[in-house]
């Protein structure tokens, strides 16, 4: 079924797509009758694949990564695919229309896209109020990841991401620090030891300033300024692109700063090896390339970093998971959880099922 409208999908701009997607997803879930059936295809759960990391229940270890839903507008209807997570944003504490379109680019011959978006958000306020207003799915863990606007000077960074942290407190169940995107000029120098440290630092210590007994849900509401939370794991989203010396650093900073963990990895900024001729490629300019080429990298860098650390590092996998065989990919080098986003778009919503079903019944 996938396969038919993907082909109707193709011939679209690919924002557009996405747009049109979602936008159909929600009116069928709409649709007495028609959204049981949907659900019944989608469903699938076992008790062994329960999980417990950085402290949280996670129903399931399949997440939907940042970027799909960056404003908080999809992700209820989005749960009914299976997800036992889902990263809201990247989220900025000011709105901004991100770079000028086209702005994503398909690669189907490698099973790929290219996005320079540019945090493209409403801003954190708004993703805040939609999260007050509509609560959370059941089962389902909530991931807020954060960012800095354009305008902000890297000297000035680490004020947007208390920004940000500070409202979503409240909201969401642990934090992403997204420095790691090639599409905000500047960013990834916020991945050296010293602004790093100090950026990590200090939302640690925000973190246990607003950490109070936890007070219970009621309704599946979330809960309101005010209320009583316990503290959020806090996760650093990194780059396939960082050096082994780097990735040493981060090992470091993990260790010093005391955050619970590592998103590994964000998209690149190589081009090579790719099917797709070298010169259309060179003619879609910049942007993080995301997708099967990313899937060997982004698993090199998961085994370094669980080697290096003896395995007690918890870390999110993402990165070219588009089969069965590239999720168990990324559990199998030390991942204790996996994100897709691009593999949803050639895959089809139904990967998600079959990841978890695999976990549940290999072979």
């Amino acid at each position: 079924m996938y396969n038919a409208l993907k082909s109707l999908l193709f011939k679209l701009p690919p924002e557009e797509a996405h747009r049109l997607t979602v936008q159909g997803l929600a009116a069928t879930l709409s649709t007495p009758g028609v959204s049981d059936l949907f659900r019944a295809r989608y469903r699938y759960h076992d008790r062994s694949l329960k999980r417990r990391v950085f402290g949280l229940p996670f129903h399931n270890p399949v997440g939907l990564a940042a970027g799909f839903d960056k404003d908080g507008k999809y992700y209820k209807d989005m749960a009914s695919l299976g997800f036992g997570f889902m990263e809201l944003g990247t989220v900025t504490p000011l709105p901004q229309e991100g770079n000028p379109r086209p702005r994503l680019f398909r690669l189907p011959a490698d099973r790929a896209l290219i996005n320079r978006m540019g945090f493209n958000n409403e801003g954190v306020d708004a993703l805040a109020s939609r999260l007050l207003r509509d609560g959370r799915p059941p089962k389902v863990i909530l991931g807020g990841n954060i960012g800095k606007n354009k305008v902000t000077p890297n000297e000035s960074a680490t004020r947007d991401y208390v920004i940000c942290f500070e409202r979503l407190f409240p909201l969401v169940d642990y934090f992403v620090v997204n420095v790691s995107s090639p599409n905000t000029p500047n960013l990834r120098a916020l991945q050296e030891r010293e602004p790093l440290t100090a950026l990590l630092t200090t939302l640690q210590e925000l973190n246990e300033k607003l950490t109070r007994p936890a007070k219970t849900e009621t309704n599946g509401k979330l809960g309101r300024p005010g209320e009583l939370w316990q503290r959020k794991p806090i996760l650093l989203k990194i780059a396939p692109d960082l050096t082994q010396g780097q990735l040493d650093d981060i090992l470091e900073i993990v260790a010093a700063s005391g955050i619970d963990g590592i998103i590994a990895t964000n998209t690149t900024i190589a081009r090579e090896p790719l099917a797709t001729a070298a010169g259309e490629v060179a003619a879609l300019g910049n942007g993080g390339l995301s997708g099967a080429p990313l899937r060997e990298r982004s698993t090199e860098v998961i085994r370094y970093l669980s080697t290096q650390s003896g395995g007690e590092l918890d870390i999110i996998g993402v990165g070219g998971i588009d089969d069965v065989a590239s999720a168990q990919e990324k559990f199998a080098a030390g991942a204790r959880l996996i994100q897709v986003y691009s593999g949803l778009v050639y895959a089809g919503p139904g990967l998600v099922r079959r990841i978890k079903k695999s976990l549940v019944q290999p072979g």
